[in-house]
């Protein structure tokens, strides 16, 4: 196996470069809209069984019957999950129904929404962007490593840079701003990344972890949601942006196919766009930023989301 170097551009990399995924199976959240239907979809079309792990049933149905008419023999199906509730990702993975899962892939999210809590109590944008998902593949970590190659894809995105990391503030316990939690949740979808990376090395080497930015990329993530309560000339105004200055969606899902199927991508890389503040350009390594060896501030978090959530893995703890 290949592994694609640091700063290395992989501009011959399209989706149309995706392998062959017959006989792997997928579970990609938030798979309704946007990025995680791209996501899905591709997957499908190379063969891969996709699960479609969605909060809304009614949203969650439309896209799957969307999907099974564009692609008449993808095999597809839906499954309801909140990542805003404890309870509904351990009943999500206690009747999940297949003993395998070859690729998970952490999609799902909110973004700058007006301040909330999550059902049980914590601030959204942490609750759901990074507890949840880290409570839901830790509850599925068996099946993933029932596979023979498994990968945990989580998407991060490219504005964790910008976060001012803050363990004591983590859920809003010093106030609250919208773009800072959700710059800080993005953030700590990498440490989680790097860390679940950094643990299973030893005791299961066989699964791959990476983090990917997505880049701007038009999706109803900003006007959706817990956003679709704002006001007239805030819809209007982030519609106009997000349609004339973010890029199409498929070319935002590129990350993330690129880490769930390409032979080149390394356990522990973080995966974004090549251009200009990682806003849009082809999928590379990078390296540099300083948070992705902050291997200290990783490992305290990761004990924090485990007693917050209470889903502990079981894998070596190489501190």
């Amino acid at each position: 196996m290949t592994t694609l170097r640091s700063g290395q551009d992989v501009r011959a990399w399209t989706i149309h470069s995706i392998p062959d995924q017959s006989g792997r199976l997928a579970v990609v959240t938030g798979a309704n809209s946007g990025i995680g239907r791209v996501t899905a979809r591709e997957l499908a079309r190379r063969g891969a069984h996709v699960v479609l792990a969605c909060r809304s049933a009614e949203r969650g149905r439309a896209a799957l019957e969307s999907l099974r008419t564009e692609l008449p023999d993808a095999q597809v199906e839906l499954r309801q999950v909140d990542l805003g509730s404890l309870r509904s990702i351990a009943e999500f993975a206690a009747t999940f129904g297949h003993d395998r899962i070859d690729v998970l892939v952490n999609n799902a999210g909110v973004a700058m929404i007006p301040f909330a809590r999550t059902t049980d109590g914590f601030e959204a944008q942490f609750g759901i962007n990074h507890l949840g998902t880290f409570a839901l593949t830790g509850q599925l970590l068996p099946r993933l490593l029932a596979a023979p190659e498994p990968r945990v894809v989580t998407v991060s995105s490219e504005g964790q840079r910008f976060a001012r990391f803050d363990l004591a503030n983590l859920n809003a316990e010093r106030g609250y701003r919208a773009a800072y939690a959700y710059v800080q949740s993005k953030r700590a979808n990498l440490y989680f990344a790097r860390e679940l990376h950094r643990r299973a090395a030893e005791s299961f080497p066989h699964l791959r972890s990476l983090a990917v930015a997505p880049g701007l990329t038009r999706s109803n993530v900003l006007t959706g949601g817990g956003n679709a309560g704002r006001g007239a000339f805030y819809r209007t105004a982030m519609r106009l942006l997000v349609r004339t200055a973010f890029q199409p969606t498929p070319g935002g899902a590129r990350t993330s196919l690129f880490a769930a199927t390409s032979l080149d991508a390394a356990s522990g890389s973080y995966i974004a766009p090549s251009g200009f503040l990682e806003l849009r350009g082809d999928p590379i390594s990078r390296s540099h930023h300083r948070a992705l060896h902050d291997t200290e501030t990783a490992r305290r978090l990761w004990e924090i989301s485990a007693e917050l959530t209470g889903v502990h893995y079981g894998v070596a703890d190489l501190s």
